[in-house]
């Protein structure tokens, strides 16, 4: 059970619309989905794609529900493209987040990712960086972490299925080559598990840099049939590999327990993208709402 009042629960509007399946909650209204997170119990927000980048409209739209926005997804392609085209819209995505208050940026690398690929099998082509890739990724990564600093804020690194940054050995990389006070990590207990590491094993030996939490569980027969059909990581969201805490395989009290044990300071967002046709999102809101209440007094 949580101790004290450093930790704020936030749920993604992934669930209600899809940003990489714009067709997956297209009918669902910006207003909808921000009032049936706070219907639901949530106080922040990540940004999804119907936000309004207005920040004194956006702001107004929240403070209104009780919701505050905990971070918002950057894709950086220091890989595969000159810094100069990341850092100006890092820039921007940085100044737009600052002023609606949060203090930690979500950045993943998307060079030669397939994430978004609907026909490109997940377990077969997932990308591995050359020794020039990392340098570029490191390298970069200390650039954002410096663009970050001028803010008061950190970037929170995402590893993710179907990228270069996805298993424990590349995490543990990453960890070792970036410096702690310039890159942080965002832990992710759905892509850990759908990935097959063991993500208990991640929290521990990584806590002091994770600043940025998100959970989501895994429907295991779904990441099976994935694997085994050499389907895409988006034919994996389609089928529901991922759902709320308390709906999969995850036993989330541990990851509680290490949590309140390490006096981690940050929002734990709830992520679970799935079709919302067929995972009514209020419904799976107010589902992960109860599990994490009862199994983390939060």
């Amino acid at each position: 059970m949580f101790k004290g009042n450093q930790v704020k629960l936030a749920i993604a509007p992934i669930g209600w619309t899809n940003d990489d399946m714009p067709e997956l909650g297209g009918e669902v209204t910006f207003e909808q989905c921000i009032s049936e997170m706070a219907l639901a119990g949530f106080s922040g927000s990540e940004v999804g794609n119907k936000y309004p980048r207005n920040p004194e409209v956006l702001q107004k739209a929240l403070s209104i529900r009780g919701l505050e926005i905990a971070s918002a997804w950057f894709s950086s392609f220091l890989t595969s493209k000159p810094y100069e085209e990341t850092t100006k819209a890092f820039i921007k995505h940085r100044d737009f987040l600052h002023e609606m208050g949060a203090k930690v940026i979500v950045v993943s690398e998307q060079g030669n990712s397939i994430q978004g690929q609907m026909e490109t099998a997940l377990f077969d082509h997932k990308p591995v960086f050359t020794e020039g890739e990392w340098k570029l990724l490191v390298e970069g990564l200390h650039l954002l972490g410096d663009l970050a600093a001028e803010k008061g804020m950190k970037i929170v690194y995402h590893h993710h299925m179907g990228t270069g940054i996805q298993t424990t050995e590349e995490i543990d990389r990453l960890m070792s080559e970036t410096d702690p006070k310039k890159v942080s990590l965002l832990y992710d207990t759905g892509h850990l598990v759908f990935s097959s590491e063991d993500h208990l094993h991640v929290l521990n030996k990584h806590m002091s840099r994770i600043h940025h939490v998100h959970l989501k569980d895994v429907r295991i027969d779904v990441a099976n049939k994935i694997r085994e059909g050499k389907m895409s990581f988006l034919q994996a969201v389609k089928d529901g590999v991922f759902t709320v805490p308390g709906d999969g395989v995850i036993d989330f009290k541990p990851v509680f327990e290490e949590l309140d044990a390490a006096g981690y300071k940050g929002w734990i967002v709830v992520e679970a993208e799935q079709d919302p046709s067929v995972a009514n999102p209020f419904e799976y809101a107010l589902k992960a709402r109860k599990y994490i209440r009862e199994t983390s007094g939060l």
